[in-house]
């Protein structure tokens, strides 16, 4: 075998080598799918926990919308329940505390920004509670309202009773005033035999009846009362005296005054006779009227009243005297 330094034209036989390239780009592909769909499924998870966050907001905020106008619903309720019945805010005042209680809970668990699903169930369950606390005070304003339109329909009856009744009353009053004014009138006394005696006083006490005026020093009236209903008891008979000059005698130092009548008004009267009159019997009354001044000739006027009324009258004429008069 020769030695030399040029190589030999056929090199010894070697293995191939083998070529990982592929498999790496291809592992590397893989990789990078891998990433992409780990990428592509985490974000389309987040959009759904996102999707689902944004579904849940939104189911509180409605329910939180619902139980915000169930709760305004409620108070207004019990705004009309309580403001148009008087009677109830009074019988309230014992509930008024536990109700104010229950709106202040619910009114705070609403107001929250992020109230969670409990407060909210909880807010709900009070707002219950108080709908079922004004659906008993409802009916309470049915039954009292029920009890005040019967009270004010016997209210009315009794005021037709009351108004019935003063009607009756005022008749009987009317008819009781008219009979008391009949029997008024007809208790008056009646004068009879009326007689006017001119009387001349002598001395010793002697009385001789003469005409002469100027020989009279009193006037005698006497006459008989009498009546078949008045009551027994004392009465006054009013005696009025008219002068020949057509003047009342009156003389108040000798007890005349003035009176009142049924039909003349004001009158003046020259004496007052007190009678005591004993009922369904006669009585005779008698009573001398001497002025302080000479009777004048003429006619004397003798008028009689009892009870406001004239009961009777004479007339007594006094002469002038003769010469041996």
């Amino acid at each position: 075998m020769s030695n030399t330094n040029y190589p030999s034209a056929t090199p010894p036989s070697q293995s191939p080598k083998k070529d990982y390239r592929g498999l790496i780009i291809g592992l590397l592909a893989l990789g990078l799918i891998g990433t992409w769909g780990y990428l592509l499924w985490n974000n389309n998870k987040n959009e759904q926990v996102h999707t689902a966050d944004q579904a849940t907001i939104t189911k509180v905020t409605d329910e939180k919308s619902d139980l915000q106008r169930n709760f305004d619903a409620s108070l207004a309720r019990l705004d009309s329940v309580t403001g148009s019945n008087n009677q109830l805010q009074g019988q309230l005042s014992s509930a008024n505390t536990e109700i104010s209680k229950m709106k202040g809970e619910i009114r705070s668990i609403l107001n929250k920004k992020n109230a969670t699903a409990a407060e909210l169930n909880r807010a709900k369950s009070l707002i219950n509670d108080l709908n079922g606390k004004i659906d008993n005070l409802e009916q309470e304003v049915a039954r009292l309202t029920q009890e005040n339109k019967q009270l004010g329909t016997d209210l009315n009856t009794e005021k037709e009773k009351t108004t019935k009744l003063t009607t009756d009353l005022a008749s009987t009053n009317a008819a009781k005033e008219d009979l008391a004014k009949k029997v008024d009138v007809a208790s008056t006394l009646n004068a009879t035999n009326i007689t006017i005696t001119p009387i001349n006083e002598k001395n010793g006490g002697k009385e001789k009846v003469t005409t002469t005026a100027k020989r009279v020093d009193k006037l005698v009236i006497a006459f008989d009362v009498d009546n078949r209903i008045a009551q027994s008891g004392n009465t006054d008979i009013y005696v009025s005296i008219t002068g020949p000059d057509g003047k009342p005698v009156s003389v108040e130092a000798l007890g005349s005054g003035t009176f009142d009548t049924r039909d003349e008004g004001s009158k003046p009267y020259t004496a007052k006779v007190p009678v005591e009159y004993e009922a369904g019997k006669k009585k005779n009354v008698q009573f001398a009227w001497k002025q302080n001044s000479d009777f004048q000739r003429g006619d004397y006027k003798i008028e009689i009243y009892n009870n406001g009324f004239k009961i009777g009258e004479g007339v007594r004429t006094l002469k002038k005297g003769g010469l041996f008069s």
